[in-house]
């Protein structure tokens, strides 16, 4: 009975869900056409997992009864089961009558155990029950622990979960594939005196003697096994009622008031996104659980019911915490519960389509942040992602948004740029193509009716389709399954009767294969919006050319409003117009063209002076976030002129003399009632005057420095990282050991965290070799010492990776597992330097299969192109500044 009773209790408890989302025994719910790296033989419909942590010694014990349906005859069942020892395997009836034990063979390589009964087993339903156990991690992969100074200075490690994308394997044996959704019945016996924290609510917890408790949660709805979650700790936990759930923020003990403002954002999304989605938040509460260190490759994880977030990207710690920092908070709170509904509710089939999780979660947290926080600017953030994508989408290595992953490294390779900043600005022009009221329609329609269900891009498209968008479908597939980066190129205007009238032509854009792409381009349906100062029209381009028509007489602006993804390429005299009146340009539009031909001066399409004059043209009284990609841009070419010391000189003038002004009328100090992007804009001139050199800037900073060795509160909190910053990239042996010690007497997690990461930012190669030795050694922490690492590499990346090729077992036992294959190009990320390509290759060849070689390839496409092309920048830059010298 206690069977049947557990699968009517799942069932029961999947809110709202269609009759088709309910397993019926027998049925083979899963799509048989989806990869998979299992045999298609068994579907599990719920488990039963009772799980004691043994945190002091790294290791958990384990107990799971899977009720299933074998779909075909079989004498093997095969599923997922990584670092764990599995001890005994039974298989019952569904009458609870044991039908046969199994032998048990693991597969370490594959990830997979199989076990092997005396004879076939006849399709139907049974419960499969495994005794094992495993191991806790050091890194945020399986259950792992995160160490930490408690309240009181003490020594203090706390556990959590992190499953995505292939590691619910490392604490249950399962079918841990995102196709094969399952109810989930957690019990966890675990000590008195701490907290344990699942996806639901606790059902009940009661003594169990030897100072241990069992509390058991409530069952889950039908969910992909990655996103399961289990914390355990000293916690303090904070909450609030918002849209009829509970939303909740859980801490290390003390750290409660921190978490105010990420609380406040929960109760503020809620309902805006209920509202938003047409269908309520179906689970009772909503927690974040925030855990002290730090991941190379992730912030939050979005487990349904209990996010975790990495304490930097949750706690407003007034000690540290920068303005925009701040706004991250709110941004991550709204990345992360966007999933409640794309990506828990409705979850991408398989890895292909990952970027319906998380280019929708993306699009969504911009989204919201606008409208919630307009004064933040998030309109210009998402020309930012678009920017970033393109970064990576016009080399050779990229891939579609909907990708091919048929490894579990491919899997964890599939969370890049493309997944995210492309996915989410193909869903930014998508809706600005069919329009906001017809496209929240679709995504109504959408999540109604693949609810607790599995789904695929395609399906998303028939939804926008059946909402009105027609000829949409055509558009995005054109985006969502081909690589690259369209580009438009702009004809001579005319302008007769009031509007101006041009040709386009389409090809594609490419940093490292300019001649191919425009030998051969790709087509893709490009929805392109014009305007010369009348209201703006939109015309959809396919094939070689086509005519536009734009209202007014003013400069022709292509891609009006930056909804665009495309490169922008304008004939000289259409540039020089634009050029001319950028001023008068709205800040979208201002950052959207600068960095869009910028780009293209660099990759060779137009002169470098075609991007500096338009550089040249941001005023010191421009919107703050447009100064502050032109600080950064200037800053990048200073860098980049290391052998030319007059052309540094002139580019740090420049600046000064420009954006100087700028930062005293802001002043060294936060104000009270300013403009949040100002604050911000501040951060941003401290920290790139500062490596400038900029007199001013680098004398406060060690007046500051000075008085914050005897006062820890001379700094305010929310500069601190940034005056740190310049004082680490200019710091003397003496000044680092300074900041050392600091960074021991640190208590805070996100403080401590900080400050060890500025010791390796440094310029002095000989101090950045000592935090590179400092990393390697216990002081720092399991998951500090690899962002100093990181840190190290921003400055001196041949250091970097030499360090680690050097110490590579030891390093490895730093990083995440999921993410080893993409720390080596997070390392080479600032390098330009063609001597690191053979280097790269022996890595990935020694450590990579020949399939899981993107994140190297990707590097190595990038250093090439830009150390081919170095020389000819540099010089053409040096020539521009020589003939500007105002």
């Amino acid at each position: 009975m206690k069977f049947v009773v557990a699968l009517l209790a799942s069932a029961a408890f999947v809110l709202g869900a269609p009759a088709s989302a309910v397993p019926v025994a027998g049925a083979d719910t899963v799509d048989p056409t989806l990869p998979t790296q299992l045999p298609r033989t068994a579907i599990p419909h719920h488990y039963a997992i009772i799980v004691t942590p043994h945190a002091e010694r790294l290791t958990f014990d384990g107990t799971v009864a899977i009720d299933l349906d074998v779909i075909k005859p079989t004498r093997t069942l095969v599923l997922n089961a990584a670092d764990l020892r599995i001890v005994s395997a039974s298989l019952r009836t569904a009458k609870g009558v044991l039908a046969a034990n199994a032998r048990i063979a693991l597969d370490e390589a594959a990830q997979t155990a199989t076990l092997t009964f005396p004879d076939a087993v006849a399709s139907g339903a049974y419960r499969l029950e495994l005794v094992y156990s495993g191991k806790i991690n050091t890194q945020a992969n399986g259950l792992f622990a995160l160490d930490y100074k408690n309240k009181e200075g003490k020594d203090a490690r706390s556990l959590f979960t992190q499953f995505e994308a292939a590691d619910a394997r490392r604490f249950v044996p399962s079918w841990d594939e995102p196709d094969y959704k399952a109810s989930f019945d957690l019990t966890a016996r675990v000590p008195a005196g701490e907290m344990a924290v699942g996806n639901m609510p606790a059902a009940s917890s009661k003594a169990i003697g030897g100072g241990l408790k069992e509390v058991r949660f409530v069952t889950t709805p039908v969910m992909s096994s990655y996103l399961l979650f289990f914390a355990l700790g000293d916690f303090d936990r904070v909450t609030k009622a918002a849209a009829g759930r509970e939303v909740g923020i859980v801490t290390s003990r003390g750290n409660g008031p921190k978490a105010q403002l990420a609380l406040d954002a929960e109760a503020q999304i809620l309902p805006y996104y209920n509202d938003y989605f047409g269908t309520p938040y179906p689970l009772p509460k909503l927690d974040n659980v925030g855990g002290p260190g730090q991941s190379q490759f992730f912030s939050a994880m979005e487990n349904w019911g209990a996010i975790f977030t990495f304490d930097h990207s949750i706690l407003d710690d007034p000690a540290i915490t920068s303005a925009g920092q701040r706004q991250q908070i709110f941004s991550t709170e709204a990345h992360e519960m966007a999933h409640m509904w794309f990506g828990d509710l409705v979850t991408m089939a398989w890895w292909d389509d990952l970027w319906l999780n998380e280019g929708f979660a993306s699009w969504m947290a911009n989204k919201t942040t606008q409208h919630f926080h307009p004064d933040w600017r998030a309109d210009v953030n998402h020309v930012a992602a678009r920017e970033t994508a393109i970064g990576l989408d016009s080399f050779r290595s990229t891939h579609p948004v909907v990708q091919q992953v048929r490894t579990v490294e491919q899997a964890n390779q599939a969370f890049d740029r493309i997944a995210y900043q492309k996915g989410e600005s193909v869903i930014a022009m998508l809706e600005n193509f069919a329009g906001a009221d017809i496209w929240r329609t679709g995504i109504q329609d959408y999540v109604r009716r693949h609810a607790y269900q599995n789904t695929r891009t395609e399906d998303l498209w028939a939804a926008m389709e059946r909402a009105g968008a027609t000829g949409l479908g055509t558009i995005a597939r054109d985006f969502a399954n081909q690589p690259g980066v369209p580009l438009i190129e702009v004809g001579p205007s005319q302008c007769a009767g009031g509007q101006t009238v041009a040709t386009i032509t389409q090809s594609q854009f490419s940093n490292d294969q300019r001649t191919e792409a425009s030998a051969n381009p790709r087509r893709w349906h490009v929805p392109v919006r014009v305007t010369a100062g009348g209201v703006a029209s939109l015309v959809i381009t396919n094939g070689p050319s086509s005519e536009i028509t734009a209202a007014g007489c003013g400069p022709l602006l292509v891609n009006a409003g930056q909804s665009g993804y495309f490169r922008t390429l304008y004939s000289p005299a259409e540039l020089a117009a634009l050029t001319n009146s950028f001023p008068a340009l709205g800040p979208v539009d201002q950052y959207g063209l600068l960095n869009d031909q910028l780009d293209l001066s660099q990759a060779g399409y137009q002169p470098m002076a075609a991007g500096l004059c338009l550089l040249g043209a941001v005023a010191s009284n421009s919107n703050a976030k447009v100064v502050g990609t032109a600080v950064e841009e200037w800053t990048t070419l200073h860098d980049n002129l290391r052998e030319n010391a007059a052309a540094q000189a002139a580019i740090a003038a420049r600046v000064t003399r420009l954006y100087g002004p700028r930062l005293q009328q802001l002043g060294f100090v936060p104000g009270s009632a300013e403009a949040p992007t100002e604050a911000v804009l501040r951060d941003t001139l401290i920290g790139d005057l500062g490596k400038l050199r900029d007199p001013a800037v680098i004398a406060e900073a060690n007046r500051l420095f000075a008085a914050w060795q005897v006062d820890a509160n001379a700094i305010p909190g929310s500069l601190k990282a940034t005056w740190l910053g310049v004082i680490a990239a200019n710091a003397d042996a003496a000044t680092w050991n300074a900041l050392h010690a600091r960074a021991q007497q640190a208590t805070g997690a996100i403080e401590r965290t900080s400050l060890y990461q500025l010791l390796g930012a440094t310029s002095n190669e000989a101090l950045a070799q000592r935090a590179l030795e400092l990393a390697l050694t216990a002081e720092p922490g399991k998951t500090v010492s690899s962002g100093m690492i990181a840190s190290v590499a921003g400055q001196h990346p041949r250091l970097a990776i030499d360090f680690v090729l050097g110490h590579l077992p030891q390093v490895n036992q730093l990083i995440d597992i999921s993410g080893r294959s993409r720390f080596m190009q997070r390392l080479s990320a600032a390098s330009k330097d063609a001597a690191l390509i053979p280097i790269l290759e022996a890595y990935a060849k020694a450590n990579l299969a020949a399939t899981d070689r993107k994140p190297i390839d990707q590097s190595i496409d990038r250093i090439r192109a830009q150390s081919a092309r170095a020389s000819w920048i540099n010089a053409e830059t040096a020539q521009w500044l020589a003939a500007h010298p105002g």
